[in-house]
């Protein structure tokens, strides 16, 4: 039996994706499994001075239903032997569908012409007088043959470069990390850039879709903001760091940005108010499908990995899929460096029927098949190197 804890309001149809082996809840005391979705666990009393594996001893797994992990302390859960896990693809369909509604948003003037509908007063006649009136301060631009930027071509930014495409639009895209499989799904109609100077340059409209992190934070900055064109619209979906927000206020004042849309609220973005900005309640993956897309995949990898070892779509740790037709197997994650493994390898007491190793930086985890049960794990944990080992039985799923 396992534990899972839950943070989050997460979809129920994807919960029941569990079977009866694991008990959901949100107060155990010893976890087995964490899944969350917007929940700071990296503020969490047993994170916040460095995770002692004993405050959670039985924990082997945190899933984020979700793509970012900014709220997840991976480095110590790495430290500790535990993988995390997130959706990748899950949610695109709904931030893409948002990105679009975005582009609309900030050329058609829809939620100022709103405004000015709701507070009109008269009779049928007398609004639609005032409508044929006042709809002239309303007037928009069309994006069709207009060019999009967009920074970041994974399953979100290529989803957007397409639609955009379909639209109409002139799409350059730049991506210094893209990966084979993620090209193919971009439209060969999307320009590829070289540069991220290369998009700003010629960008009516800016959408951005990479993830935080120390090569990303303020990306978009000062000097980055002085080589967009007078009367740009930007698009941040991804996440608010992204872009150095002092310097964003101070072309919003200027006029040189014509709209900001978000989906991250602050009290600097308030003094524009929705003519300029419009800053939206973190609603990019926040649709019915994509909570369900979003729990039934991050649940289906806890499994996967609780009950086979199997890892896919780790943050922190190396991807290893591995079938089995042996009845016992022991995974190990330990640190990538020289001799640990054959540390671990001379104190296995049983014939090897089959074994993967993978790396992933620092990371390395150990699959190992056997036709019996290795009986010496916790010796084998006592090796500086490990950093956590399980026996998994394939008739009994026990830990």
């Amino acid at each position: 039996m396992y534990t899972v804890q839950l943070y989050d309001q997460l979809s129920e149809s994807g919960l029941d994706k569990f079977s009866s082996e694991y008990q959901l809840g949100n107060n155990w005391a010893f976890p087995d499994v964490v899944l969350l979705r917007s929940f700071d666990l990296a503020n969490q009393v047993e994170f916040v001075n460095g995770f002692d594996r004993r405050s959670w001893p039985e924990l082997k797994a945190v899933g984020r239903a979700g793509i970012g992990t900014n709220n997840i302390p991976v480095d110590q859960l790495t430290a500790a032997g535990i993988p995390v896990f997130n959706t990748p693809g899950a949610n695109s369909n709904a931030v893409k569908e948002l990105v679009i509604a975005g582009l609309f948003l900030a050329t058609r003037n829809i939620y100022q012409a709103c405004e000015f509908v709701q507070d009109i007063e008269g009779t049928d006649t007398e609004i639609n007088e005032k409508v044929e009136i006042g709809k002239k301060q309303f007037k928009g631009r069309e994006i069709s043959g207009r060019t999009l930027g967009i920074i970041g071509l994974g399953n979100i930014g290529a989803a957007v470069a397409n639609a955009a495409v379909a639209l109409g639009m002139n799409v350059i895209g730049y991506d210094e990390y893209l990966t084979v499989e993620n090209a193919w799904h971009v439209s060969t109609k999307v320009r590829r850039a070289t540069t991220l100077y290369d998009v700003l340059l010629i960008s009516d409209f800016l959408s951005l879709h990479v993830p935080l992190n120390d090569e990303t934070r303020n990306m978009i900055n000062q000097n980055a903001l002085r080589f967009l064109p007078d009367g740009i619209t930007i698009l941040n979906f991804a996440r608010k760091g992204i872009i150095d927000e002092i310097a964003l206020c101070e072309e919003l004042r200027d006029g040189r940005i014509h709209t900001y849309v978000c989906d991250f609220p602050s009290n600097a973005l308030k003094e524009f108010g929705p003519r300029r900005v419009i800053a939206l309640p973190h609603l990019g993956a926040s649709t019915e499908e994509a909570n369900d897309n979003c729990t039934t995949m991050v649940v289906n990898q806890i499994r996967e990995f609780i009950e086979h070892g199997n890892i896919e779509n780790s943050v922190n740790f190396p991807t290893v899929v591995v079938p089995s037709d042996t009845q016992f197997r022991l995974v190990i994650a330990h640190k990538n460096v020289p001799n640990s493994l054959n540390r671990i390898m001379a104190m296995i007491e049983h014939n090897i029927e089959h074994m993967v190793n993978k790396s992933r930086n620092e990371i390395a985890y150990t699959v190992i098949d056997t036709d019996y049960q290795i009986t010496n794990v916790e010796a084998i944990r006592a090796i500086p190197e490990v950093l956590s080992a399980r026996n998994i039985h394939f008739d009994t799923i026990m830990s």
